[in-house]
């Protein structure tokens, strides 16, 4: 499903149910973050598990969420900044990729959804909300 504004999510969770599609993985966007709570609501609506790419869309009410820290992201960030106003070239930087990743279940849409997690990937996952 594509959904290229906020008003094409609706429709597509829609089609998403119409065509028997089990479950939702929403990626990392501009328009999926500012309507997260549309999405996770959604998605809840329709029965369809989520698994999202950050905390915050989790904790908006999606399922699950795996992905880099957005702390750790940030924080990264300040550092490349400090090193740039401290006369680095941004050019002569290199390029990092994120090393801190999280995993986040929220107990309480499983709840709602009727699923069942099992105990060993509760015992897994970094952080559970309840």
């Amino acid at each position: 499903m594509r959904a290229r504004e906020g008003e094409d999510i609706t429709p597509a969770f829609s089609q998403l149910r119409s065509e028997q599609i089990d479950g939702v993985i929403v990626s990392q966007d501009g328009l999926f973050d500012a309507t997260r709570k549309n999405i996770a609501d959604l998605a809840l609506a329709h029965q369809l598990p989520s698994i999202v790419y950050s905390r915050e869309t989790l904790e908006a009410g999606a399922l699950a969420s795996y992905g880099p820290s957005s702390i750790a992201l940030f924080r990264r960030a300040g550092a490349y900044i400090n090193k740039i106003l401290k006369g680095e070239k941004p050019a002569d930087l290199p390029v990092e990729l994120p090393t801190n990743f999280e995993s986040i279940i929220n107990l309480k849409t499983a709840k709602a959804l009727d699923l069942k997690i099992p105990p060993t990937v509760v015992a897994i996952t970094n952080e559970v909300i309840e």
